[in-house]
């Protein structure tokens, strides 16, 4: 009997390149692991330069993660305690954490099934208490940014861009996290560049980022191991708490030696998930959204809708996907989901009634399809996906139809 294929492994990361291998041999045989023990140019300092002129902003901070630099960025911004930050409500967790964490409020705004922030709810929400708008591309789904720029500008609002998913992706040819004052990229292990842990933040505001390299733990003078105009640390030498939120100088070697990577593994994952996307969209039960027109995405994995299916035929349909060896987590059935609002129980004060962000959560799929895959692994796939839903809503007439 002919071997039956084993199912693609969707985790696993790229390998470390060479160059990141020998960068770390050498650290380890010095032993200087630390940013700020070299005179100038340690690894952490020369990844903050070379990712700022990749992104194209003025500044750059490494930190220890996203959710640091999302912290670190409330921080900077001089939030007055209690202050309300608009978040969508569909995000990660570690989001309103970041908040909290800042001494600030989070306020949930409603999105919709293309996983965006609704803009009327948006708008709706901004009050005299709100002190900043903080945006989540999640999984890579750019909001309108033109229009949330707008009511940010119109009340003299900061935005943070949450970019944790979407290094590499553009709007209207302008890089995803330099749009908003300050934007934060995860290194992650499941992101484009992988260091398993670490983020950064980027702004053209000297005084942000003088003010969060300070707080990350450029404790006495190593504020001027950075590249930032000394009279703004200057102002705020000792007069800051400092958070110790450093990134160090292992981490960055894994990062820099990837830098060269980041248009391929772009391209690769566009293409991956464009070509199981159309493949997914022949079915009635499935609907991938579409980018928005000025949005030219960055994706390594991919989410789309279940059709007129029921809850049973929802569960169906993932034990029959699973049963292939395709894994799809259905945002809002998975168990304690960190991406499913009403598990913030955390948040004080309850959580409010979102009833399109729900509805959403409760029918959209999540997959990741990493760069590294072949055409063979997304065709097995995109068939697998294709037959689970036939074999599970056989005999049913098409939504719609």
């Amino acid at each position: 009997m002919p071997q039956t294929r084993q199912a693609p492994n969707v985790y696993d990361a790229e390998p470390i390149p060479e160059a990141g291998r020998a960068e770390i041999e050498r650290l380890l045989s010095s032993g200087d692991l630390f940013r700020y023990t070299a005179t100038e140019d340690a690894p952490v300092t020369l990844l903050e330069r070379e990712f700022a002129e990749m992104i194209g902003s003025r500044y750059a901070l490494a930190v220890s993660s996203c959710s640091a630099a999302l912290f670190l960025s409330l921080k900077a911004l001089d939030l007055p305690r209690g202050a309300e930050v608009l978040i969508p409500a569909f995000t990660f967790a570690a989001v309103p954490s970041a908040v909290i964490h800042a001494d600030c409020r989070p306020v949930l705004v409603e999105c919709g099934a293309n996983y965006r922030i609704d803009l009327d709810d948006l708008a709706a929400k901004l009050t005299e208490r709100t002190g900043a708008i903080l945006i989540s591309h999640m999984r890579g789904h750019t909001s309108d940014m033109d229009a949330i720029m707008r009511l940010a500008e119109a009340r003299g609002l900061p935005v943070i861009e949450d970019a944790a998913h979407s290094l590499g992706t553009t709007w209207s040819g302008r890089r995803i996290g330099t749009i908003g004052r300050v934007g934060c990229f995860s290194f992650q292990s499941y992101k484009l560049l992988n260091a398993g842990e670490g983020g950064i933040m980027v702004s053209d505001d000297a005084e942000l980022i003088a003010r969060a390299v300070i707080m990350s733990g450029a404790y006495e003078h190593n504020w001027k191991k950075h590249d930032v105009l000394a009279e703004a640390f200057a102002r705020w030498q000792n007069r800051l708490p400092l958070y110790n939120m450093r990134l160090q100088n292992l981490s960055a070697a894994v990062i820099r030696a990837q830098l060269a990577e980041l248009p391929r593994r772009v391209a690769d994952g566009r293409a991956n998930h464009d070509h199981v996307a159309a493949r997914l969209n022949t079915s009635p039960w499935f609907d991938v959204p579409a980018p928005l027109p000025q949005e030219e995405r960055a994706p390594d994995s991919i989410q789309f809708n279940l059709i007129g299916m029921s809850d049973e035929d929802v569960t169906a349909f993932t034990e029959a996907a699973a049963g292939v060896g395709v894994g799809v987590q259905v945002f809002g059935t998975s168990t304690d989901n960190a991406r499913a609002f009403w598990n913030w129980q955390f948040i004080e004060g309850g959580l409010p009634d979102l009833p399109s962000t729900r509805a959403m959560l409760m029918r959209a799929c999540d997959m990741r399809l990493p760069a590294r895959l072949t055409k063979s692994d997304l065709d097995f796939i995109a068939d697998a996906l294709l037959r689970a839903v036939a074999d599970t809503m056989a005999g049913t007439k098409a939504y719609g139809t």
